[in-house]
Parts: C-alpha cells; sequence; structure tokens
C-alpha cells in the first residue's frame, strides 16, 4: 500500500559518500556482479546497463572507492537465455564471491534469478519497471512498478487524448501479461467496455507485425478513438514503429504509449516517422537539471557523444549510490546489515526531487510522460512529484489486501485483512 512521503530536494554529488583511503586487506576488493544480456534479443538495451555500471564503479573508485576497498565490477553474459540468468547468477555468488549484483532486464529473468538469490542470501538491484505482484528481502525494485508507470500513462490517455479504445499490446512473457491484466481491471473500472479493450502478444524478436497492426486500426472503424499502450520488448520494436510508418498511422490517427522504449532503443530507428508517440518512465534525457546535466555529460564523455542515457540507466545510478550509502552506513557489504541500511535512504533524481527507498524495497520517484522528437529525445510534457512504488497493486482483488514490509513486518505479502505473513505467490 502506498505511505504518504514527505520528501525534499537534496543537492546530491553524482557520486555517493566513500571513504578516502584504500585499504589492501584480504576483504578487497569489494565486486560488484553486473548480470545483463550482452548478446541475443535483449542485448539492445541491456549492453547500456553493463556499461552504465562499468562507468559508476570506476567513478566511486575515483572519488575513493567503499569502506576503504576498490570495487571491481564482475561481467557475465546471461546471452538473453532466462535459465542462464539463474546459473551466472549462481556463479557470480559462489564462484566470483560477489558482495552484491545489479541485474535482469525482463520479469521471466528477474524471477529465474530469485530461486538462487534467496537460497544463497545475495542481493540484486533491478533497474527496470515492472509488472509488481512481486516483494522478495533478496531484491530492491528501482525502476518503476505499475502504479508509477502503467496506471498514469493509461490516466493520461483517458484524461489528455480522451482515448476510448485501447490495445494492449505486449511481447508475451510475464510483466506485459501481468502489466495488461491489471490494465484491463482498471480500463473497466474506468467504464471501458471489455469488447472495446483489444489484447495480443508475440514471442519476443517478433518482426511481421503487418496483420496486428492492421488489427489495430480496425479497432477504431467506428469512430471511436483508439490508443496502444505497448509492453513490447527488445528489438521487436524496431519492426513494430516500422509498420506502424509503413500503415501511415501517425501519432495523432492512433497514439502509442510504450513502457519499454527509451533513448536508448530509438537511436536504432528513424524516428522521422515517431514524432508525437509517447513514453512514460521515470526519467528522459533531456530532464533539465543540473544533476542530469552533469550526469549525461560524464557518459558522453566515457561512451561517446552519440551514446544516449535512459531510465534503467538512471534507476541503477539510485541504487548504486544508495547501496553505497547503506554499505558506508553498516561499516560492512554484508547482505543483511546492507538490507537493514537501506531503509530510507535518499538520493537525488536526475529530474529534480528525492529517491526514497520504502520498507517495500520499492523507491518513491517523479512520473515522465515524454513525446517522441525527431532526434530521438524526449519532450517531456508531464512529471508528477515523487510515487511512492507499490509492490502490489490495488486494481486486483487479491493484490488490493496485500502490503509489503520488510523493516517492520518482516513479510513481503502481509495480508492486512487476516493480519497474517503468506507465502509469496509466484508469477512464473
Amino acid at each position: 500500500m502506498s505511505k504518504t512521503l514527505v520528501t525534499t530536494v537534496a543537492a546530491g554529488a553524482l557520486l555517493a559518500t566513500a571513504i578516502p583511503a584504500m585499504a589492501q586487506d584480504a576483504s578487497c576488493p569489494i565486486k560488484v556482479g553486473v548480470l545483463h544480456s550482452l548478446s541475443g534479443t535483449m542485448a539492445i538495451s541491456e549492453t547500456t546497463l553493463k556499461d552504465t555500471m562499468e562507468m559508476l564503479i570506476a567513478q566511486q573508485n575515483e572519488a575513493g572507492g567503499l569502506l576503504g576497498c576498490e570495487l571491481e565490477a564482475v561481467v557475465v553474459d546471461p546471452a538473453s537465455d532466462w535459465p542462464l540468468f539463474a546459473e551466472k547468477a549462481r556463479e557470480l555468488l559462489t564462484v566470483q564471491e560477489v558482495d552484491v549484483i545489479f541485474g535482469s532486464w525482463t520479469s521471466v529473468s528477474r524471477k529465474s534469478v530469485l530461486p538462487v538469490l534467496e537460497e544463497l542470501n545475495g542481493l540484486m538491484f533491478y533497474p527496470v519497471q515492472y509488472e509488481g505482484e512481486e516483494s522478495s528481502k533478496n531484491v530492491f525494485y528501482t525502476g518503476a512498478a505499475p502504479n508509477q508507470q502503467a496506471i498514469p500513462a493509461t490516466d493520461y490517455f483517458l484524461d489528455e487524448l480522451g482515448v476510448e479504445k485501447f490495445a494492449l499490446l505486449g511481447t508475451d512473457y510475464v510483466y506485459p501479461r501481468t502489466t495488461n491484466n491489471i490494465l484491463e481491471s482498471y480500463l473497466q473500472d474506468k467504464g471501458i467496455a471489455a469488447e472495446d479493450i483489444f489484447v495480443n502478444y508475440t514471442p519476443f524478436g517478433h518482426s511481421d507485425w503487418s496483420k496486428i497492426v492492421a488489427d489495430v486500426v480496425a479497432l477504431g472503424a467506428d469512430g471511436k478513438k483508439v490508443g496502444v499502450i505497448s509492453t513490447i520488448n527488445g528489438d521487436a520494436n524496431v519492426g513494430f514503429y516500422k509498420e506502424l510508418a509503413a500503415a501511415g498511422i501517425s501519432a495523432d490517427d492512433i497514439p502509442v504509449v510504450a513502457f519499454s522504449v527509451g533513448e536508448e532503443e530509438l537511436s536504432g530507428l528513424d524516428t522521422s516517422n515517431l514524432v508525437g508517440h509517447l513514453a512514460a518512465w521515470n526519467y528522459f534525457q533531456s530532464a533539465d537539471t543540473a544533476e542530469n546535466e552533469a550526469w549525461v555529460a560524464a557518459w558522453k564523455e566515457r561512451m561517446g557523444e552519440e551514446r544516449v542515457t535512459n531510465d534503467p540507466m538512471e534507476a541503477h545510478y539510485i541504487g548504486f549510490n544508495m547501496w553505497v550509502n547503506a554499505a558506508t552506513a553498516a561499516g560492512s557489504t554484508d547482505v543483511d546489515a546492507v538490507r537493514t541500511a537501506m531503509y530510507g535512504q535518499e538520493f537525488p533524481n536526475l529530474t529534480g526531487g528525492t529517491a526514497v527507498m520504502l520498507p517495500n524495497h520499492h523507491l518513491a520517484k517523479p512520473v515522465l510522460i515524454g513525446e517522441i522528437q525527431e532526434d530521438g529525445q524526449f519532450d517531456i510534457i508531464s512529471q508528477t512529484d515523487e510515487v511512492p512504488g507499490d509492490a502490489w497493486t490495488d486494481f486486483l482483488p487479491e493484490s488490493a489486501v496485500l502490503v509489503s514490509d520488510w523493516q517492520e513486518l518482516e513479510c513481503g505479502m502481509f495480508n492486512t485483512q487476516t493480519e497474517t505473513c503468506v507465502q509469496i505467490k509466484s508469477n512464473y
């Protein structure tokens, strides 16, 4: 359940606090596992997050490291192979003996890793928007929950664009399916008839979008305004947007709001026909703040002028700095000590305001809606104050009674009606 938070804007440096001296003892270096696909269908999105972690670790070492030690990135490639994520996570924790993992993109990869984290008491920071309906004591979810992305984007379609019919298009795995279950329930609560909601799922890497786009166009044959909510992931987005353009569909005709398309994905597309389509995130590179200007400049200096920043990068930026500050406060990288020190951690968002880590292992973050521009950047057309992330949605009856609180209740799935902690359910 959301809790009202009063946050203050903190003038934060780009780097977390560190102890300057570098010690050379048996506990050094401190190893940071990086678990992102560098090959396969998700490499289009995840390679940048590997680069982000290497930059953050280099910056922290330049600032003095952590607890008197230098940080070392331990990079593995799970290759967009969901079972391989579990194998690589086990390798990181048992062979490489990393202190923390930053990784995963898709929910199916995260759910593959979960049993390993919980068996070995590992700690992972997960940086991507997801479907919610989960709360593990071994994961900090620094991306958006549905109430921080999907629900506000749907409200924008309803309230600002007057959309009357909805096409929910997603890749066929847990995140799109669960998110769309939530959105179907939410839309019907808002008075949208079930027959005015078209749902379609396609495999990873899907390339033939002609029939699906034709079906979306046909949805508006009665003259009602149609909008597309896209949970399409990975390189399938390339074919989808190309087919929209080939069909002559503009954002004025049928607007698309995407939850998995950011600056990185657009950098590989001809965006001339995408102008006006939307994305909902908690960060865009175009955010006009001093912190973001410094972050973007540092990224481009390291990676090249053509490289862009995006939302999951900011999530890693926030999560990494919170982890550094929590370990510093705890005086240790021990998972249990760091977890306790994480609650209430604050760090400046790159878009202004302050991210706060909640007892449910989710952040309070602002929600932004951006409009695609010809240069592949986003014009930010809507931005909220910090919204507390919900682990369990209010829009599915079985979840509305649940709350996650690892700090006081030590439970990720507390039933407020029975006042009992029940076993975490799995959507995988």
